[in-house]
């Protein structure tokens, strides 16, 4: 291999650094839900005695919302970080999340899928809840979504089986 491919080779290994602002980005979405969540939670205890039951439970279905929302964001950059950018290390194995350990792009799209569809399912139920106050077609296009985003998840979790199936397991 002559000099100028190899720097070639080098550049484009270098590149994947150019994601690190990608999820220093997301860190700085998560700490802004997290900013929401403490604002939304405090307008729920502000506002408990005020609040009708179907009131509270729409404010803790936005805070399991947000939470779903920051989790997906920790798989995509400590995921995304450590499979595409570079491996992480920890001081001792109880600080490293036990999931990280098994990921890779192939698991990381399966993470993802599932909780796209579990957000989208706390979507729904916020929806329903409130169904009287939410357009027909609007709930109609929920549910779509909601539908497409499953049979997603079930279609990326077949073809992860199929192109794995060769491979054992030992656990």
């Amino acid at each position: 291999m002559n000099k100028f491919e190899r720097n070639i080779e080098h550049v484009i290994f270098f590149s994947r650094w150019l994601q690190l602002p990608v999820y220093l980005g997301l860190i700085a979405a998560s700490i802004m839900y997290a900013i929401k969540f403490m604002m939304q939670l405090w307008h729920l205890i502000y506002n408990f005695s005020t609040l009708t039951e179907n009131g509270i439970m729409l404010t803790v279905l936005g805070l399991i919302d947000i939470s779903m929302v920051i989790n997906l964001l920790v798989v995509v950059f400590i995921g995304g970080y450590s499979t595409f950018v570079n491996k992480m290390e920890f001081k001792n194995e109880t600080d490293k999340p036990q999931w990280l350990n098994k990921i890779n792009s192939s698991t990381l799209k399966i993470k993802l899928i599932v909780s796209l569809v579990s957000i989208s399912g706390v979507h729904l139920l916020k929806t329903f809840v409130d169904i009287h106050n939410i357009p027909l077609q609007d709930a109609i296009l929920q549910i779509a979504i909601h539908m497409v985003f499953l049979a997603s998840a079930v279609l990326l979790a077949y073809a992860d089986k199929i192109m794995h199936s060769h491979e054992t397991y030992s656990e």
